[in-house]
């Protein structure tokens, strides 16, 4: 691990006034009109598609909490019973990350991968958020073309994607003006309220991979005293909601792009790529200019330079992944047979809905001025020739309905502990130091050399995986922040990170 990726994990000893809230974030009293809410009883039963123990129902929640007593929607809401109930401690939280991923069926995924000394201590409880899935799902009617919704910026094309932008955010308040505004991380976190309420909890544990790291860091911000034990994987930088979130990629892009080149070179009898750093980014570049004059044909798919850049940047994080995809795009540009490229797929318009829900409605500081949107493109471009086209450009967010709310500021003692890859492309390592700077009272867990989006049962590593188990089982955190060796036999393989959900490729 090079001493530069990692920063001085120094916590922060001062904490900040928290910043109020626009309406009270306590749990209801016994007079409150959210009683009708958190004083439900819902009736369980056998979740469809299963003959697992994994039960279903479904809850109302207020659409907004500044009025409960108007209008409800309904949440989806699964629990699957501690295996142990003399050891019973209470209740887990369990969300996939997304935005806009469904976590109905989450704990039979998490059952399999935690240790009976876990699952026999809580009941595991999934939910699909609100506006996801079975949640009173949003929709924007978006068309496949319109749902890729991180693209480069270019001149030429310049006022057509402008256009785009308007044309998404006009689609979503067409479809779903009524609830769009109110589907937003913190009232995500006051649902979760409600169903801690409704399952008779004082308190909730919560385990949220890359999106969820924001969603359970919110909850703790609005309810500290309903925050038992949490654990973070592969968490977000709370302080860059959420532009700076994407334009972190682009400049994290580039070390790891650096590292691939060096790994390649030292393996050019292999790959056939270079046998030096230079020859090998002289490859790559070729082949993105190659494309962009004709493009590369790779069995369906007809591969433009951009098309490259914006589908490989996150391979580059896990070199031998890397470098297997470019050997094969480079036979694909000979016209030679090379195995099929994973399906791309898509992200549904129900996720994309969600998606710019939350992405515009989190925050406000999004620019409303398409002008300035071109001008950062242009300059981050030739700071981060990777990538840095593609998230400063235009977004829908530009177009979109004031924020009822300010974003969170995330500043709490509440206890987590963070578990985070140094090389991961979707949460780079940077923004899990952040995270855990925000959290006062956090331990962060680091896998050098751990590459690849997803720790806890998805990088294998019994260090990391063994300090979130004793943490929830025991309560106790490690004494200090911990660094785990990834083990160099570990031969990490997987597929092409999903080009439209970058935030959740595929956890389970």
């Amino acid at each position: 691990m090079r001493a530069q990726r990692l920063v001085p994990l120094i916590a922060v000893t001062v904490l900040a006034t928290l910043a109020p809230a626009l309406y009270s974030v306590e749990p209801a009293s016994a007079a409150s009109p959210l009683d009708r809410y958190m004083k439900q009883s819902p009736l369980w039963k056998q979740c469809a598609e299963t003959d697992q123990d994994l039960e279903c129902a479904t809850i109302e929640v207020p659409l907004d909490y500044r009025e409960p007593g108007g209008r409800a929607i309904e949440l989806a809401v699964s629990r699957l019973a501690a295996g142990d109930p003399t050891k019973r401690r209470g209740v887990l939280f369990l969300n996939p990350g997304g935005p806009g991923a469904q976590g109905l069926g989450m704990p039979l995924q998490m059952m399999t991968a935690m240790p009976e000394s876990v699952t026999g201590r809580y009941d595991l409880i999934g939910f699909d958020p609100r506006g996801v899935g079975q949640s009173t799902p949003l929709s924007c009617r978006t068309t496949e073309a319109e749902r890729q919704w991180m693209r480069p910026y270019k001149a030429t094309t310049y006022t057509q994607q402008v256009a785009w932008a308007r044309t998404i955010a006009r689609k979503c308040r067409t479809e779903s003006s009524d609830r769009m505004r109110y589907t937003t991380t913190r009232n995500t976190a006051r649902d979760m309220d409600v169903i801690r309420s409704v399952l008779r909890e004082q308190k909730i544990s919560y385990f949220g991979y890359s999106y969820g790291t924001y969603l359970g860091a919110v909850y703790g911000q609005l309810f500290p005293k309903q925050a038992d034990r949490f654990v973070l994987d592969s968490a977000i930088d709370p302080e860059l909601i959420w532009r700076g979130t994407f334009q972190k990629w682009a400049s994290e892009a580039e070390p790891a792009f650096q590292r691939w080149t060096k790994w390649t070179a030292s393996h050019h009898s292999a790959y056939q790529l270079g046998d030096t750093p230079a020859s090998v980014s002289k490859t790559f570049w070729d082949l993105v200019a190659q494309a962009d004059r004709h493009p590369i044909v790779w069995g369906k798919y007809s591969l433009t330079g951009t098309d490259i850049r914006d589908l490989f940047r996150g391979t580059f994080f896990s070199p031998r992944v890397g470098a297997g995809y470019i050997a094969d795009l480079k036979r694909a540009a000979a016209g030679e047979p090379v195995p099929e490229l994973p399906e791309l797929g898509e992200l549904p318009d129900n996720a994309v809905a969600v998606l710019y829900a939350l992405l515009c409605g989190d925050t406000r500081s999004w620019p409303r001025d398409p002008g300035t949107y071109a001008r950062e493109s242009r300059r981050d471009a030739a700071r981060y020739p990777l990538y840095g086209d593609h998230p400063s450009n235009i977004s829908p967010c530009a177009f979109w309905t004031k924020a009822i709310e300010p974003a969170t500021k995330v500043n709490h003692r509440g206890s987590a502990l963070i578990l985070h890859n140094e090389w991961d492309s979707q949460t780079p390592l940077s923004t899990g130091i952040a995270m855990h700077k925000a959290l006062k009272g956090s331990r962060l867990v680091t896998v050098d050399e751990g590459e690849g989006h997803g720790v806890y049962d998805l990088s294998g590593n019994v260090c990391a995986e063994s300090a979130a188990n004793d943490y929830l089982v025991t309560g106790r955190l490690p004494t200090a922040n911990l660094i785990c060796e990834a083990p160099s036999a570990q031969k990490r393989t997987g597929s092409l990170p999903a080009p439209n959900n970058p935030l959740t490729p595929g956890f389970h």
